[in-house]
């Protein structure tokens, strides 16, 4: 993808059956202020890229990141995971001081 923002293949295989579900041309991954450390992860599906926005083209999907969310985002690596009990995206993140539990929310 970029130096900005690293997506496994397992991520990028989830996120791009994910668009095609919902019948959307992106995905978008915010941040936002909130969650039990300062800022959480949003995820939600586009019809249209914003002036603003970082576009990042995969073969099956197209991730959008405002470009001012990159200042939180950059060097970030997502992965899927699905394990017995449940699967999710785990968004290791290097600007993150602090998270939760939950990996839901960082502080930075």
């Amino acid at each position: 993808m970029s130096n900005l923002i690293n997506l496994t293949d397992n991520a990028k295989s989830h996120l791009a059956e994910l668009v095609s579900e919902h019948n959307k041309a992106y995905v978008r991954l915010e941040v936002k202020g909130g969650g039990c450390a300062g800022f959480k992860y949003d995820w939600k599906f586009e019809d249209k890229a914003d002036d603003n926005d970082e576009v990042f083209i995969e073969d099956n999907f197209t991730l959008l990141v405002d470009k001012s969310n990159l200042l939180y985002l950059t060097g970030m690596t997502i992965e899927y995971r699905k394990e017995i009990f449940g699967s999710f995206l785990e968004l290791k993140n290097p600007n993150a001081t602090s998270s939760c539990g939950c990996g839901e929310s960082f502080g930075v």
